[in-house]
């Protein structure tokens, strides 16, 4: 009796021994950078509903309001990748610091804006006039593309550089007429009566995408936790479709800062289009002639006639397409 019993432990031992190699065979770990932004809490929805965890993965997510100060920590091998817009990353790829796009989080479809006074009453009305918005980021991105659809140039037009917090604080203290800037600001601006949108980025469907970027180096070393990335943001995105109240309250407390509140989150979540598996696939379909690519090209086009790019930067050198097949 006392042989069998020991035996038993030790079949139980051995049996418990491989369950925790199986367990553990895949655990690796993940470090992102990115601001306060409503695109981006599918990561925070993966997270904390335990989507990345059940492939193996942890992922810290750390809120950085700068987007220099995020990809320095890239390069610094401080973060793993961040979430940001594909023209914001462009200016940032080099040969020295290799990084691509494995997942596409979002797309601002109203989320950003141009509040001006109630005299402008056109795009064209803006000539002459000072604008406020976050040189060399994607807002200026966006209005550089705003100012060619009408004809103009950053010449026809005074741009004073602010972060688009400040720049929204400038046009609703009345000194400064034109602001490009998002979400809350221009909701906040409509509940003031203060001026009006000219523009949102619904105008301009597909130009301001938020993806998640790697190192090629992580890439590289840790296919399996890129996988268990993409996995876990498509369950994510699920979640959003069928339970939007759940999603939208996890994704709130997640985020934090201005859009704790599930009613704010949800308010500037209808400025978005979030992506999951099948948009994902459609919207890098085609590669280099497709939609990606296609906003690749555009990026390149405004970037380098402003001298922001450090190389020439193609389609394939931020882009990596590998993992979203992932099941």
């Amino acid at each position: 009796m006392t042989k069998l019993s020991s035996r038993l432990r030790t079949v139980a031992l051995a049996a418990g021994v491989a369950l925790a190699a199986m367990s553990t065979a895949h655990a690796g770990s993940m470090k992102l950078g990115m601001t306060t932004w409503v695109g981006y809490g599918p990561l925070f929805l993966a997270r904390d509903m335990g989507y990345f965890k059940e492939n193996g993965l942890d992922v810290d997510l750390e809120i950085i309001e700068d987007s220099s100060l995020y990809m320095a920590a890239v390069a610094a091998g401080e973060l793993d990748g961040s979430a940001s817009t594909i023209d914001e990353i462009m200016k940032y790829r080099s040969k020295d610091l290799c990084f691509k796009s494995v997942y596409a989080l979002d797309d601002s479809h109203g989320g950003d804006g141009v509040l001006v006074t109630s005299d402008i009453k056109s795009f064209a009305d803006i000539k002459g006039k000072e604008v406020a918005m976050n040189e060399g980021s994607t807002s200026q991105f966006w209005f550089e593309i705003l100012l060619k659809k009408n004809g103009m140039t950053n010449k026809d037009v005074k741009i004073t550089n602010m972060s688009a917090d400040d720049a929204a604080a400038a046009f609703m203290a009345d000194r400064i007429p034109v602001a490009v800037t998002w979400e809350p600001h221009l909701t906040l601006a409509k509940q003031a009566n203060k001026g009006k949108v000219l523009i949102d980025s619904s105008a301009s469907p597909g130009v301001i995408v938020d993806v998640v970027e790697l190192s090629c180096d992580y890439i590289q070393k840790n296919p399996k936790d890129v996988e268990a990335l993409v996995k876990g943001l498509y369950k994510a995105n699920e979640l959003i479709k069928s339970d939007q109240a759940k999603a939208y309250e996890v994704m709130a407390k997640g985020v934090g800062g201005w859009l704790k509140d599930p009613k704010d989150f949800a308010s500037s979540a209808a400025g978005v289009n979030f992506y999951g598996e099948a948009r994902n696939k459609e919207f890098f379909k085609d590669g280099k002639d497709g939609e990606a690519g296609k906003l690749v090209t555009l990026g390149g086009e405004v970037w380098s006639s402003m001298q922001k790019l450090k190389m020439d930067v193609k389609y394939d050198d931020i882009v990596d397409t590998t993992f979203l097949g992932a099941k």
